[in-house]
């Protein structure tokens, strides 16, 4: 893990697009603003954590999950078949 100091509105580089600002400091907290591109999710650690619990838990499918794949449901009312 590379430790750097930083003070407000000081900033350090990610690989070439990516901006990591020192925002504010009050007490023990610290803001930051992150500038990336759009196609590079950023996310609190405790978040993504979540993120890839749900993620994993939705790929365990099972078959009684597909059961129901293919089974066309009851017609609306007032949707009959054109009859040739």
């Amino acid at each position: 893990m590379l430790v750097l100091s930083r003070q407000r509105d000081e900033t350090i580089m990610i690989g070439d697009d990516i901006e990591v600002t020192v925002v504010d400091i009050r007490g023990d907290k610290v803001r930051l603003g992150i500038n990336a591109p759009k196609e590079i999710s950023v996310h609190r650690k405790e978040v993504y954590d979540a993120i890839r619990r749900e993620n994993r838990a939705a790929a365990q499918v099972k078959p009684e999950d597909l059961s129901g794949l293919g089974k066309i449901g009851p017609k609306a009312p007032g949707k009959e078949e054109e009859k040739k």
